[in-house]
């Protein structure tokens, strides 16, 4: 029986889109969790929950994803700083979509995520993650 070879960057992007569901889900529930419960705003709380996400997407695709990449201590601060990139999308398009045009801030979210879903992809691959230049 044949095997049937994957290319490397679809293999990753399956990964990326697999842990990024189970970071989604983190940061949903923190959104929902804080704006629910009237402890914040949907604005506070997607970026709270957006942290939350972050945190578990650093460990899982570097342990799944990214294996074998550059080092944690260089790793760790690029994914941060492609992190805030998104963070600042994320504030930018829900202040937009709820503040602005007055959507529904779980659709604005679920849009806004998937925005910032092929951005963070190709930054932490091509960056963050990239094994070091020779």
């Amino acid at each position: 029986m044949q095997t049937i070879q994957i290319p490397e960057m679809p293999r990753q992007f399956t990964r990326y889109a697999a842990v990024g569901l189970v970071a989604t889900a983190m940061h949903y529930a923190v959104l929902a969790g804080l704006v629910e419960s009237g402890a914040a705003t949907p604005l506070p709380a997607t970026l709270a929950g957006y942290v939350a996400g972050g945190l578990v997407s650093y460990a899982l695709n570097r342990r799944l994803t990214f294996a074998g990449g550059r080092p944690h201590r260089e790793a760790a601060w690029r994914f941060a700083l492609v992190a805030a990139g998104g963070f600042a999308w994320t504030g930018l398009l829900m202040a937009l979509l709820v503040g602005r045009l007055g959507a529904p801030y779980l659709p604005a979210q679920a849009a806004t995520t998937l925005a910032v879903l092929f951005w963070g992809f190709l930054a932490n691959r091509l960056w963050s993650f990239a094994g070091p230049a020779l």
